[in-house]
């Protein structure tokens, strides 16, 4: 066992030394002929260079497999009973360096895990309750503790700001580099940076529990997490290895040509059809978690390029999940009402009195005094401003009043309601003065993504909400979207889902990853717009830190990518095995150049694999809908 870990330990320089030895042959050779030198520089070389390979066969033997090392090592014992030292020095050798190289290319390909881990914050300022601070190892916080992190620092646990502001970079968790203001109240991530201001943070989840911990345990996992195709090759390859090898002893009793059937071993090695696969997979899920989109493991990459149907919920996901003023009609001249009306929403904790006080927020600065209002149940609110009615509610609260609309402002009424908008009607003076639209506004970028999504081969689009028919086919008519079904309860989802399986789709499911849990474990794929929430991240098979459509985009087209790119990988290297073999067979290809055009197959697999790191989806801008316009003051 010793000898064994040193070799391995060891395996780089002697691959180092290996080629140092066969450059010293080859110069003796040519240039000083001193007796002996040659073969036994290429002798020494074969059997050091043998070593780790022979050990890796007899491994594999222990445990009933049959590995490539085994062809390679029978190979070389060939090669020495024929006296064909320079062969085997030169096989030894680029298998070792095609070793070599396959570690360094992995290594780059594993960089988002090995750029999150050296992220990961080691220490923290621990606040106490005097006011005192002292440096502890972050193993040491618990739930409840408060740590102090300032400008240029990095947030050690998941937690709430309790004091303090500032702008936070939280790429490391969600792949947004624009830092985003924290205050009093907001949540934050472990991992994340303070690029200014101070913050107080109280731990709500600390160590292995936090968000940036989970991320990293689950790209690991993910990157280890064998894809359909590289089970399959791993099937192949325990009767591949076994079926050279009896092609070899049939070449030998049939040709008697012992060089042939040896040559036969060293060039029927499936070296890029094993790497192929896997490498692939592992760049195409680094790559994801650079981006801060986590797809867990190789399968879910598989399924998710074949997903034919997507399936959207509504609130949350396609829309923001937050009421805003969408539009505002105005049939009064005098816009100082405004500040009447933020007065009389103020009062309210209704959503949409929320949403316009929010909205008109600058004309509430500017109002003086405070203002008496009076709630009428099922109507609105009515205030008083300049000693007069202010009436802020729905048609019925106007026509008790004696206000009536006109034809045009009727139908300018119909108009918001129809694109699904709430409508909060203002009358003062027996006149109606303005018509505010409250709706749960479009994410920006929806629009422009679902777009791509067809073009990146999605058939059909399905929204799913909870929401009322009218509302749900305004954001429908607005959207590139296929098919809408609202007034859904969560089993209601499941139940489409199941019928889109029944009819042969691949479906996959986008939700919140909370109330829509069902469904995303249901569908062939679960995507959760996460904003980093535990729930999406144990739920879903996808989880986008975001909690954009953009990432969505990149998910889909890096999944087909990476299913494409595998594919790319297994026909390079079967091409690259019955090129060599024909090639063999036609005295046109020997055992070094043999060997040299099978190591090179390995590295072309794992460039072709490593484009995978640099890949961004395309997105063309589209036309934002009418109901994301949101009307000036």
């Amino acid at each position: 066992m010793a000898f064994q870990r040193y070799i391995y330990q060891h395996t780089t320089p002697i691959t180092f030394w290996s080629a140092g030895l066969i450059v010293l042959g080859f110069l003796n050779a040519w240039f000083t002929h001193v007796p002996y030198v040659t073969d036994t520089a290429w002798i020494i070389a074969s059997v050091i260079a043998a070593a780790p390979i022979v050990l890796r066969a007899i491994s594999a033997l222990r445990a009933k497999v049959f590995s490539i090392e085994l062809l390679v090592g029978i190979a070389v014992i060939g090669a020495f009973a024929i006296g064909e030292f320079e062969e085997s020095a030169i096989v030894t050798f680029l298998f070792l360096f095609g070793s070599y190289l396959e570690q360094k290319t992995l290594a780059k390909t594993r960089g988002a895990i090995q750029s999150l881990t050296e992220m990961a914050p080691t220490t923290a300022t621990l606040l106490a309750d005097d006011g005192s601070t002292s440096e502890v190892d972050v193993d040491d916080l618990e739930e409840g503790n408060v740590v102090l992190v300032k400008a240029g620092g990095q947030v050690p646990v998941d937690g709430q700001v309790t004091d303090g502001s500032g702008y936070v970079n939280e790429a490391s968790i969600t792949g947004e580099s624009r830092p985003i203001n924290k205050q009093s109240g907001d949540g934050v991530y472990s991992g994340a940076i303070v690029e200014s201001g101070t913050l107080q943070i109280e731990a709500t989840q600390v160590g292995d529990e936090t968000t940036f911990s989970k991320i990293i345990e689950l790209v690991e996992e993910a990157q280890d997490t064998k894809s359909p195709a590289e089970k399959f090759i791993d099937k192949f390859a325990q009767y591949y290895t076994p079926a050279v090898l009896v092609i070899a002893i049939l070449v030998f009793i049939f040709s008697q040509n012992l060089r042939l059937a040896i040559t036969v071993l060293v060039l029927g090695c499936p070296g890029a059809l094993v790497i192929g696969a896997p490498v692939s997979n592992v760049a195409g899920i680094g790559n994801g978690a650079k981006h801060g989109i986590l797809i867990k493991g190789g399968d879910v990459v598989d399924s998710l390029a074949k997903v034919d149907t997507l399936v959207f919920d509504k609130t949350g996901t396609l829309t923001t999940g937050k009421m805003t003023v969408a539009d505002l009609q105005r049939y009064s001249q005098d816009d100082s009402l405004l500040a009447g009306v933020a007065q009389v929403e103020q009062a309210s904790d209704h959503p949409l009195a929320q949403a316009i006080t929010q909205h008109l927020a600058a004309h509430l600065q500017a109002a003086t005094g405070a203002m008496d209002t009076q709630t009428v149940k099922g109507q609105g609110m009515v205030g008083t401003w300049n000693d007069a009615p202010l009436y802020v509610g729905n048609a019925k609260l106007l026509t008790a009043n004696g206000i009536t609309l006109t034809a045009q402002q009727e139908q300018d009424l119909h108009k918001m309601q129809d694109e699904g908008q709430s409508t909060v009607l203002v009358g003062y003076q027996g006149k109606l003065a303005y018509i505010l639209g409250v709706a749960d506004q479009i994410r920006p970028e929806v629009p422009a993504a679902l777009l791509a999504l067809k073009r990146q081969g999605i058939k059909h689009l399905v929204m799913l909400t909870g929401d009322n028919q009218a509302t749900a086919d305004a954001v429908a008519s607005s959207l590139a979207i296929d098919e809408v079904h609202a007034d859904l309860l969560p089993a209601d989802k499941v139940k489409f889902v199941k019928k889109f399986q029944d009819q042969g789709r691949n479906v996959a499911f986008v939700g919140d990853g909370i109330n829509d849990s069902p469904s995303l474990a249901t569908a062939n794929i679960g995507i959760a717009m996460g904003g980093g929430t535990d729930v999406a991240i144990e739920t879903a098979d996808v989880v986008l830190m975001q909690s954009s459509f953009t990432a969505l985009n990149h998910a889909v087209g890096l999944a087909k990518k990476t299913s494409a790119n595998t594919k790319q990988n297994i026909t390079i290297a079967i091409l690259t095995v019955v090129f060599l073999l024909i090639g063999l067979f036609y005295g046109y290809i020997y055992m070094a150049s043999g060997m040299f055009v099978h190591e090179a197959s390995i590295l072309v697999v794992i460039f072709n694999a490593m484009r995978l790191i640099g890949y961004k989806p395309r997105v063309t801008k589209a036309a934002k809908p009418a109901q994301q316009q949101l009307a000036t003051n």
